[in-house]
């Protein structure tokens, strides 16, 4: 009876320790799942997973499988299985590093730690193309966005037109959430909007007679016609001239938007004549709205412009965006006649 007794007991421990290997080796492996790094990239550089709304675990699966930056995938999946993050998977745009393991990742997932996209958007024309630019670094998508700029009551909430919405971007770098919804993202802008008019640039505006859309408006017009930062402020006084003259501003660029032709090398007397109120040939003040997103430089130009008895220019024969200005109109046909003959020269006609 005894020798059965120390057999079972000897047994019995031998099962017991059977089970701590097998449950040191679950849990050993349940840990080397969770912290081994699992993660490369190319060149040692940051890579990024999209998760979109409706994605679920197997999307996320697959896109890291189609990206090829997992060594391991079945870790990352019983890793992911360990805290149930299979089962509430969230939208957002995640940083990958090179040498990550399963639990960083999945602790940025799991409590939404994104990265933010440097979102950046300068030298665009029209709502279309900011709309494409702005698609491009975000999840929204383009229709969405125009659809948003175009509807007026909406516009309105943030004291804008369809015509003038584009003035609310001010063209920079912002760090912005990439799954960021329309709303948020207008509300950002609005913000920024605030932050960049000034109590200063206000006052500089209004001593004008003029709002912050208008000198966007005429910083639009002033970037259009000229590529060099020197001629920005002495452009800005000379239609600042205009305006308080009430003359039209006669501005080439304006005719270019109001036809949708932006490679136009040569205005013609046809093209002058295109019915639109963003034609300042036939309507005097400023046009409706921007006819591009300015840069901060040029809006500043305006706002800092050079004061001068100058109310005409012309662009000179050199073709490098600087500009004749003259205070008659005997001199301004000398500059256009100069112009026209270096035009003909190139065989520009239209």
């Amino acid at each position: 009876m005894k020798r059965f007794l120390h057999k079972q007991s000897k047994l019995i421990v031998y099962v017991v320790r059977l089970v701590i290997a097998v449950v040191v080796v679950v849990v050993g492996y349940q840990l080397y799942s969770y912290f081994h790094a699992n993660f490369y990239t190319p060149n040692h550089e940051t890579a990024y997973l999209y998760i979109r709304p409706n994605d679920n675990f197997t999307d996320v699966v697959n896109q890291l499988q189609k990206k090829h930056m997992v060594k391991n995938i079945h870790s990352f999946i019983d890793a992911a299985t360990l805290i149930g993050y299979d089962k509430h998977v969230r939208s957002g745009r995640y940083a990958i590093t090179d040498g990550m393991d399963n639990q960083k990742l999945l602790f940025h997932l799991d409590k939404r730690i994104q990265a933010p996209v440097h979102l950046t958007f300068n030298n665009l024309r029209t709502k279309e193309e900011l709309a494409g630019r702005l698609a491009k670094q975000l999840m929204l998508d383009s229709l969405t966005i125009i659809q948003h700029l175009n509807n007026a009551e909406y516009d309105q909430h943030y004291g804008f037109t369809p015509e003038t919405v584009v003035a609310l971007f001010v063209p920079n770098t912002y760090d912005i959430l990439w799954d960021v919804p329309m709303e948020q993202l207008m509300k950002r802008m609005d913000h920024e909007y605030k932050l960049f008019w000034t109590p200063e640039r206000l006052s500089k505006a209004k001593a004008e007679n003029l709002s912050p859309v208008d000198v966007v408006t005429l910083a639009s017009i002033v970037e259009e016609e000229t590529n060099m930062a020197q001629d920005k402020p002495i452009i800005a006084g000379l239609y600042l001239n205009r305006l308080h003259r009430g003359m039209p501003l006669q501005s080439c660029p304006t005719v270019k938007f109001a036809l949708q032709n932006f490679t136009l090398e040569r205005i013609t007397g046809k093209d002058l004549q295109v019915k639109s109120p963003y034609n300042t040939y036939h309507h005097e003040g400023l046009p409706p709205g921007p006819i591009r997103l300015p840069s901060i430089e040029s809006v500043d130009a305006v706002l800092n412009y050079t004061p001068n008895n100058y109310l005409y220019m012309c662009a000179k024969e050199t073709f490098n965006g600087e500009h004749y200005f003259a205070t008659t109109w005997a001199e301004q046909k000398k500059n256009a006649a100069r112009y026209a003959a270096a035009l003909n020269k190139r065989g520009i006609f239209q």
